[in-house]
């Protein structure tokens, strides 16, 4: 083989890895795990420490990523939207998928525990087994509430990225974590409607699937109207510095509230009309609203 084939071989065999880890998933996950230790230390994080946390938070989610992979893959053959990935269109074998994401979990651990700390490294290995197997193994394929407790694992970064930085878990993390659980069931049911039939021919109990279209559009407006009101918990945070709490306060209240009305009035549009094209731009919304939440937390209540 001349070195031109070589290469294009392994870069094309390196994406497909790299596609295993669903890199467009983990930056999401990434910024609320800073957005946590940034908040933990009042805009002060450590910053090696900040590193490693994010190096380990990218290895943990990608594990699952492969993992789940894996383990859905016989799904994954029946849905359009998932056909292309990597093992159902033969790029890489099921094992190879299994051994990459076990080594990823396993570099997680070791990278989290010593450049954060053990609690750091044990949360994240609990969020990355919730996934795998509570989630994609056992509730995916049994219950219409996979999203709703799935989204536990959603939620772990906020948590992983707060004991990181402080060593313990206070109030505001668990708020942090509040939020993304209660944002996961509007963000995939959007997505699950505009998949419908393709989750139903895979035989995935889906919230459409099971309750239909309407139940599930009335399910997303009230977990939307859930999200934004917890939105505004974040204000209790104990650690800004407190000669800017006031001006960070009405700064951030100014932000919830107008990006919570934007997402609660596209909720409303899904539930009274609920076509397609906006369904769709739904559910890029939540993506959009999540991440500038949490970035106005990060520029106002340090």
């Amino acid at each position: 083989m001349d070195s031109a084939l070589f290469a294009q071989t392994a870069c094309t065999t390196w994406r497909n890895y790299a596609g295993l880890t669903k890199p467009r998933v983990v930056v999401l996950l990434l910024l609320t795990t800073f957005v946590a230790m940034w908040l933990a230390t009042g805009g002060r994080p450590d910053w090696p420490v900040a590193w490693w946390t994010m190096l380990g938070g990218y290895l943990s989610a990608g594990g699952a990523g492969a993992i789940n992979c894996y383990l859905d893959r016989d799904l994954d053959a029946r849905m359009a939207r998932t056909c292309q990935r990597a093992i159902p269109a033969g790029k890489l074998t099921p094992q190879q998928a299994l051994r990459f994401g076990i080594m990823l979990a396993l570099m997680s651990f070791l990278v989290l525990w010593f450049g954060a700390n053990g609690p750091a490294a044990l949360l994240s290995l609990a969020g990355l087994l919730f996934y795998t197997l509570v989630y994609t193994w056992w509730l995916k394929r049994r219950t219409v509430h996979n999203i709703v407790i799935g989204g536990v694992a959603g939620a772990m970064p906020p948590l992983v990225g707060w004991v990181a930085a402080t060593g313990q878990l206070e109030p505001m993390a668990w708020i942090l974590a509040g939020i993304v659980l209660a944002w996961t069931p509007s963000h995939f049911w959007a997505l699950a409607l505009l998949r419908r039939n393709e989750y139903a021919l895979a035989g995935v109990p889906m919230l459409p699937v099971v309750k239909g279209e309407q139940a599930t559009r009335k399910s997303i407006f009230a977990w939307t109207a859930l999200t934004v009101a917890l939105s505004f918990l974040p204000l209790i945070n104990p650690v800004r510095n407190q000669a800017d709490a006031v001006a960070g306060n009405v700064a951030y209240t100014v932000a919830a509230a107008l990006l919570g009305a934007v997402f609660v009035t596209w909720a409303w549009f899904v539930l009274k009309r609920g076509g397609q094209a906006l369904v769709r731009k739904f559910y890029l919304f939540t993506i959009v609203y999540l991440a500038l939440l949490f970035l106005c937390m990060t520029f106002t209540l340090s």
